[in-house]
């Protein structure tokens, strides 16, 4: 069973760091290029930073360039997000995703095949 699941996620003050975790299994994690979006209320989904399966290439939204960094542990079978310099408009559900492909920016052009069931964080003024 293939499967994405999100940690990592709480709450925390207005330029506070937090680091969200996303562990893949049922899956050659190596084939696929990985990605975190975000939904707050009202809001439509939208994408935050990707990553290629090599973790050669990454890419950000413009609303988080500079404050927040994707990694991945193809060893271990995880996603990573850190971010730093957190401000309230960052509160959201996010989502760890994934794209069976290796293509670098993905992220770009695709939409995600698999989504995790998302982890809330909430930034407080």
């Amino acid at each position: 069973q293939v499967q994405l699941v999100e940690s990592g996620g709480g709450l925390v003050q207005t330029g506070g760091s937090l680091r969200l975790s996303c562990a893949a299994s049922g899956l050659t994690f190596s084939t696929y290029g990985m990605a975190w979006f975000r939904q707050a209320p009202g809001k439509e989904r939208e994408f935050v930073a990707g990553i290629s399966w090599s973790g050669g290439f990454t890419g950000y939204a413009d609303s988080v360039k500079g404050r927040f960094t994707i990694s991945r542990d193809n060893a271990k079978n995880a996603v990573y997000l850190q971010m730093n310099s957190l401000k309230p408009e960052d509160s959201a559900v996010y989502y760890c995703a994934a794209r069976r492909t290796y293509s670098s920016n993905w992220f770009r052009y695709y939409e995600p095949d698999l989504w995790g069931q998302g982890t809330q964080v909430t930034v407080s003024s």
